[in-house]
């Protein structure tokens, strides 16, 4: 693959200045490795009046096939035989735009140490690409440059010049002209080449939309074709695309008001003159918990069943929770609420307070002794019931936190949802759903069994015949400890074979 940055200058503003904002030498030819195979960068001239600086990808066929895993380019049906025959080391694809980003990376940022001055200084700039591939033909390359300022060349490749009526390929030339930050040029490859290509050469994971956002700040918010580029950047992953176009439209407010996103986001909370619109479950049922935590003036606070870290982040947001642990059996759940939380951009005296960690509540646990409350939120449902005197066990019989909070659904609030058919659970995940005096004995039995006491809450409106949507039971220890006949059969539960016989038995595979 192949690529050209050109600019004029003169003895005044010299264009070999071009070396300084891409931080690379037009003295010197340099290679670098990437993922896919080497990139170099040379310049094939630099003077005063002109300097081009030119990117070679040499993609390493072996090497990519091996990263795919055998599923070739974008996982199409007629995988195996891209494996062999492909575009891949020529035609400007996401595997040069990721080799933009990381050999430009400092020029993508706007970064300049040794002139701080030239980064927000526009050039006029010229942009080469011998074959670029246009799923849309060279109208879509227009509509996707020219509303940014470019002048565009897009000249379509033929299948075979010795053979003209087999007509056109879906490649095209491409050139680009205008006056604009090395910066913006480089941002806008970098999210409009696989666009055009409309192809990724790797899993698009939720981490893409955060990188969207980012390069695309300042041009993406108001682009003709916003939808166009969200979608297949994000390899038409609805759930993905849908929460980068909310991000962008309360970008796109917030630069109109000349105010904060996070005040648009919360403006609906205002008390304004505006329709009440009813509030979240999931967002009731994190009041309640959080209102039973303050309760107890909880410090500690353990997180079983954290799914992607929504209570974890509204825990975050209040002083009084010092020490929160956030555990769940899947990884990529964890991996998820990593992302959410932004952790690897949290300040260090914020992130202390939180560790996320990957276990079963199947099992014993000792890294969950010593807290002074523990949340099972919408996590019982999930855990087939032979199991669940598992969980019980390793809770409140090995953990032993002072308090501890269990939300469910109640089943009998089920025929008030009107989109849910009779006799379905509300989650696909769910081995059952109590009705409210099935969760009441459960939550009495288990308090009984190891010392708790135990008070019951609704969550969300209280319907007079079915009860509310959501359950919690609020169980905290009794003081003094009760010794009655049942404590030898909380001695024997560790060596319940359930605990030790379900391995592969998740405690909660995502929140409901």
């Amino acid at each position: 693959m192949f690529l050209t940055i050109s600019t004029t200058g003169s003895a005044e503003r010299p264009a070999t200045d071009l070396g300084f904002l891409l931080h690379k030498h037009p003295g010197k030819a340099q290679a670098f490795s990437t993922a896919h195979g080497t990139a170099h960068v040379f310049y094939p001239e630099a003077d005063d009046s002109r300097c081009t600086a030119a990117l070679l990808l040499e993609v390493d066929p072996v090497a990519l096939v091996r990263r795919a895993r055998g599923k070739g380019r974008g996982g199409a049906p007629d995988s195996a035989l891209a494996q062999y025959v492909n575009d891949r080391p020529y035609a400007a694809s996401s595997l040069l735009a990721v080799a933009l980003s990381s050999v430009f990376a400092s020029a993508m940022k706007g970064q300049c140490k040794a002139r701080p001055e030239l980064p927000g200084q526009p050039l006029p700039l010229r942009v080469e690409l011998p074959a670029v591939p246009a799923r849309g033909g060279a109208g879509l390359v227009r509509r996707l440059f020219e509303p940014l300022g470019w002048t565009v060349r897009a000249e379509p490749v033929p299948l075979d010049e010795a053979f003209p009526e087999w007509g056109e390929s879906r490649y095209v030339r491409l050139g680009l002209e205008g006056k604009r930050t090395v910066a913006d040029a480089l941002r806008h490859l970098y999210v409009l080449l696989p666009v055009l290509d409309d192809a990724k050469h790797y899993w698009v994971a939720p981490d893409e939309v955060d990188k969207l956002l980012r390069t695309g700040e300042g041009w993406l918010e108001d682009h003709p074709e916003q939808k166009l580029i969200v979608g297949r950047y994000l390899a038409r992953r609805r759930s993905l695309t849908r929460d980068a176009l909310e991000r962008l439209e309360l970008a796109r407010l917030a630069e109109a008001d000349d105010t904060a996103v996070e005040e648009i986001d919360n403006a609906v909370e205002e008390s304004a003159d505006t329709e009440d619109r009813p509030v979240p479950l999931a967002v009731q049922r994190r009041a309640a918990i959080l209102g039973v935590l303050r309760e107890v003036k909880a410090a500690r606070v353990l997180d079983l069943g954290c799914g992607q870290g929504q209570l974890l982040g509204e825990l975050l947001k209040e002083r009084q929770f010092t020490d929160i642990v956030g555990m769940d059996v899947s990884m990529r759940a964890l991996q998820e609420a990593r992302r959410r939380l932004r952790l690897d951009r949290m300040p260090e005296r914020q992130s202390e307070r939180l560790r996320l960690v990957q276990g079963s509540l199947a099992y014993t646990d000792a890294r969950l002794k010593g807290y002074d409350a523990a949340v099972l939120s919408e996590v019982v449902e999930h855990v087939d019931l032979p199991r669940l005197s598992a969980l019980e066990y390793a809770v409140f019989g090995a953990a032993r936190p002072r308090t501890v909070v269990v939300t469910t659904p109640n089943v009998e609030y089920n025929v008030r949802w009107e989109s849910l058919p009779a006799g379905h659970v509300r989650h696909g995940d769910h081995r059952f759903e109590w009705t409210r005096e099935e969760f009441r004995a459960w939550a009495a039995e288990v308090a009984g069994r190891h010392g708790y006491e135990v008070e019951f809450r609704p969550v969300g409106p209280d319907d007079p015949e079915v009860g509310p949507p959501t359950q919690l039971a609020y169980f905290r220890q009794a003081e003094p400890a009760p010794t009655t006949p049942t404590a030898p059969a909380t001695r024997t539960a560790p060596t319940a074979p359930a605990t030790r016989t379900a391995p592969t038995t998740p405690a909660k595979e995502a929140q409901a």
